[in-house]
């Protein structure tokens, strides 16, 4: 398992979970690498940033630490997580580079690293780069003379993603009212572009950006701006992004918000209408909520539920051809146009539905009825052996088999931390909390939690 990059890069405080001599030395590694792997020339990475502070100097460290390795490093500037993953897989790249934390405030940053065809990085590649941050797999050469790589100013590479958002819609926008928060961050220039472009009013909150606001009070990890912003607009539909725009929620023309579950439901419906959901599978993760699998089984569309992350959603896609995929926090993957999770492209694909269907997104998302949801953390002395006690397991099972078909109940360690996250959905708020309370309990008195 990496130490550093988990299911979504390197991320911690700047500077003091993650500082400045890791991004060095991480494109100091990613130079080399690709060097010997290129046939001719030398090797080319993009670099995208959001709006901290911190990404500023980061860019710059990486940028020195590929040039140095005799790599060129193509800066997008500020842009978004699936722009720098269309550049790499349309154009001559080796590789990519996106600095965010996506929806962490502003104190903390990322670094994200995308392969050659855009995806994220290989488990094998990023274990490499560990090593060399590590010091365990000695250094590499400097390069030399004109060996030495250069850095090179690449908005254009921004501004052909925006043309191909543009040329995914399948409709004019004339007439529509839209609202945007661009959450301080990467889509504050983009979003607004693409809406504008087809036609769209377009109303924009979290648009200015000053280096620490990203994600502050606004995006999609603080709908409820979004939410009022709607209803005193009076407009037909809002979308939220988070601090990379790799994700997307919606608010509908009534305020009420459209989640990732539902998202998955509203386009997953489409495709099968119209023949294109291969394998009529659409793959969700274990947190998707028990709703959206009723509002499934009513329209016969199968599901395939995976770890938490979009990217083992996508992984299950790529091995089984399926064609949507995501979580219910708004990380959508339409394969057929992206290889990550997209909240511009998936703010288009709900407009393409709502105005083929001349519905709506009320009326859309209806069928799926979200059920009640309590989560609660369990801080432990170790995640294993708390979730395999077989009195905790018990516990479980007495409330799986009193929610029989109509709930659920999730237990599972988190990724990060030394914790046990206990789930229960049920058909009222009540039912979850006294569930999940009695497994918790259990765990406490079995002696496991951390003192």
């Amino acid at each position: 398992m990496a130490k550093y990059f988990g299911t979504d890069g390197f991320r911690g405080e700047a500077n003091v979970v993650l500082n400045v001599e890791h991004a060095y030395k991480t494109g100091r590694f990613l130079g080399w690498y690709y060097g010997q792997k290129r046939a001719s020339g030398p090797a080319k990475v993009v670099i995208g940033k959001d709006t901290r502070r911190s990404s500023y100097m980061f860019e710059y460290a990486l940028a020195a630490g590929l040039t140095a390795s005799g790599a060129d490093a193509y800066l997008l500037h500020v842009t978004t997580t699936p722009s720098v993953s269309y550049v790499v897989r349309t154009e001559d790249f080796d590789g990519g580079i996106m600095i965010s934390a996506s929806h962490n405030p502003y104190y903390d940053n990322g670094i994200k690293l995308i392969n050659y065809y855009g995806e994220k990085m290989d488990e094998d590649t990023i274990m490499k780069v560990e090593a060399y941050l590590d010091g365990y797999s000695g250094e590499v050469p400097f390069a030399e003379k004109e060996k030495i790589g250069r850095t090179v100013d690449y908005a254009i590479g921004r501004n052909r993603y925006i043309g191909y958002l543009i040329s995914l819609a399948t409709r004019s926008y004339a007439g529509k009212r839209v609202g945007l928060d661009c959450a301080n961050g990467s889509a504050w220039m983009i979003a607004k572009s693409v809406f504008d472009a087809l036609g769209a009013k377009t109303y924009v909150i979290g648009n200015e950006p000053d280096g620490l606001n990203i994600n502050e009070g606004c995006g999609s990890t603080h709908i409820e701006n979004l939410q009022k912003f709607v209803k005193e607009n009076q407009l037909d539909i809002g979308f939220a992004f988070d601090g990379d725009a790799d994700r997307c929620l919606c608010v509908d023309e009534n305020g009420d918000v459209v989640d990732g579950d539902k998202i998955l439901y509203i386009y997953g419906l489409y495709m099968k209408q119209r023949g294109k959901l291969v394998g009529n599978k659409i793959v969700t993760t274990v947190m998707s909520n028990f709703g959206l699998y009723k509002a499934l089984d009513a329209v016969g569309i199968e599901y395939e539920k995976t770890a938490v992350g979009d990217k083992y959603v996508y992984e299950n896609m790529v091995s089984n051809n399926y064609r949507i995929g995501g979580e219910q926090s708004g990380h959508i993957i339409f394969r057929k146009y992206a290889t990550t999770g997209d909240g511009i492209l998936t703010a288009i694909k709900m407009m393409e539905v709502m105005l083929e269907k001349k519905q709506p997104l009320s009326k859309l998302a209806e069928p799926v009825v979200t059920y009640p949801q309590v989560l609660k953390n369990v801080r432990v002395k170790d995640k294993k052996a708390a979730r395999e006690d077989a009195a905790v397991q018990a516990a479980v099972s007495r409330v799986a088999e009193a929610l029989g078909d109509e709930g659920r109940i999730l237990v599972r360690e988190s990724g990060t931390e030394p914790v046990i996250r206990v789930m229960v959905e049920a058909d009222t708020q009540e039912k979850c909390r006294e569930y999940v309370d009695s497994v918790v309990r259990t765990i406490i008195e079995r002696g496991h939690q951390e003192a």
